[in-house]
């Protein structure tokens, strides 16, 4: 995980001007809730990525615009549709970052994705993505 740019110059409003800043993920954590009896489960699934996801600031904008509590910002994710830019209730950006007075810099120091889905399409996804992990621990085997 990593950010290029100044994650913090993003306002709570989607601008283009900032799609030179990109932030590289190295998971994505897939969100869902099931109704079990009068209550509702939450189940997530944390899928690790071999080549990172980038978000470029151009589909980002700050949830909150205030000093975040413990440098902890949340994003709105917006998805690109041709020119379009639409908002995605079901994705989330959270990001902690640290400053080092010593060297003047922002380091981030935590990123989560998270990605919200219904029931249905999170168990056919889960057990696809599983199949797809357990196919490539088998070819790594070795026969002997």
């Amino acid at each position: 995980m990593k950010v290029i740019g100044n994650i913090l110059d993003i306002s709570t409003q989607r601008d283009s001007r900032h799609k030179d800043i990109a932030v590289y993920l190295d998971a994505i954590e897939y969100l869902t809730s099931k109704k079990d009896g009068r209550y509702s489960q939450d189940f997530e699934y944390l899928d690790e990525l071999e080549t990172p996801l980038v978000i470029t600031g151009d589909c980002l904008a700050r949830v909150s615009s205030k000093k975040a509590e413990d440098n902890e910002y949340e994003f709105k994710v917006y998805d690109k549709a041709g020119e379009e830019y639409v908002l995605n209730p079901n994705k989330q950006l959270y990001l902690t970052l640290e400053y080092d007075f010593d060297e003047d810099l922002t380091i981030l120091s935590s990123a989560s994705y998270y990605v919200t889905m219904p029931n249905e399409e999170f168990t056919k996804f889960k057990t696809e993505k599983e199949k797809e992990n357990s196919r490539k621990n088998w070819k790594g085997r070795k026969r002997g």
